[in-house]
């Protein structure tokens, strides 16, 4: 199982960066340019540990979906789900938040682990190739844009 890890530290306190942890703002920073929409199950207007997600994108002309059951839900610290897509690539994304005090404004740690597998040879040599590059930089820009998001910047 492949593994990335990244951390951002973000100007604001960790309250403030998980408002954009429910259903409807997750798209806004998690894959707005796949046009992605987010249908769940067994949550209202926030997730909790068991609900279940759905994630419709289109990217390249190219419709695809997977299927995520959240693992882990504690409100202003940690998410986190398990996946499987349609091509059978399977893992888990976490983001646990950790408040920093110190003394200034108060800021946070986010901290975002990605862990998958893809089937097969061919899929495996080719995630070593490619895929492991690009959900790297892929990531990095969702850690960006939540950032952003979160300290209102344009």
């Amino acid at each position: 199982m492949r593994r990335i890890v990244l951390t951002r530290r973000v100007a604001v306190p960790p309250q403030e960066v998980f408002v954009f942890f429910v259903p409807q703002r997750m798209p806004y920073w998690y894959g707005p340019e796949m046009r992605a929409s987010f249908e769940t199950q067994g949550c209202g207007s926030e997730f909790r540990a068991g609900s279940t997600v759905r994630i419709s994108a289109t990217m390249a002309k190219r419709t695809f979906s997977h299927l995520a059951v959240v693992t882990a839900f504690d409100r202003g610290r940690l998410f986190e789900w398990q996946f499987e897509d349609s091509y059978g690539v399977r893992g888990k994304e976490r983001w646990e938040l950790q408040p920093v005090e110190n003394g200034a404004a108060p800021q946070t740690i986010i901290r975002f682990t990605n862990e998958y597998e893809v089937p097969g040879r061919i899929g495996r040599a080719l995630d070593w190739l490619f895929t492991r590059h690009a959900l790297a930089r892929r990531n990095r820009d969702y850690l960006e844009r939540l950032a952003r998001l979160a300290e209102r910047r344009p």
